[in-house]
């Protein structure tokens, strides 16, 4: 949850600052980076205008199951994964109760960070785009570390065959002596 609370935090006073130290027009950064005021209506990236309320709900419900089932608890980056994930799906739903009179979740997400070739975005889209990462990485793979009291497995020396054990029924080679 620490990792949710300052997500949201920094945000939403990203998005605070954005407001009041944009609202005359873009800032100049660096190179292609500039900041700039938008207030965006539509889903992620401008993509899926009309079905924005259904999104933001289904986004958060799912963050919040994941967040719920317990497994962020035993495993740090899942957890740190799913607070970025809901740190930035309630800083975004919130923008969107609040910056607007369109409706239910009409409201306008504040976005700022224009680098020119991408859609301007803020700090809940790149924690969501970070906590996805992060969560594919974390369960990139069967391989799981080993329990706690168990001993992982030792591979086989080079060089020797593993012993395998008697075929039911047989004995055991007698050693000669």
């Amino acid at each position: 949850m620490a990792a949710a609370t300052l997500t949201l935090a920094l945000d939403q006073l990203t998005k605070l600052w954005a407001v009041a130290a944009l609202e005359s027009g873009p800032v100049h950064v660096v190179g292609p980076l500039r900041l700039a005021l938008v207030y965006n209506k539509a889903g992620a990236f401008g993509l899926g205008g009309a079905f924005v309320p259904f999104l933001a709900v289904a986004a958060l419900a799912v963050v919040l199951v994941m967040a719920t089932t317990g497994s962020a608890t035993t495993r740090p980056l899942v957890a740190v994964s799913l607070g970025l994930l809901l740190g930035g799906a309630i800083g975004n739903v919130a923008d969107r109760l609040v910056r607007g009179s369109g409706g239910f979740l009409q409201g306008g997400v504040v976005d700022f960070v224009d680098v020119g070739f991408w859609p301007v975005f803020n700090l809940a889209d790149s924690a969501i785009t970070c906590g996805c990462f992060l969560l594919l990485w974390a369960n990139r793979g069967p391989e799981r570390p080993p329990e706690r009291g168990t001993r992982p497995e030792r591979p086989p020396e080079r060089g020797t065959r593993p012993e395998r054990p008697p075929e039911r029924g047989t004995r055991p080679p007698k050693e000669a002596g």
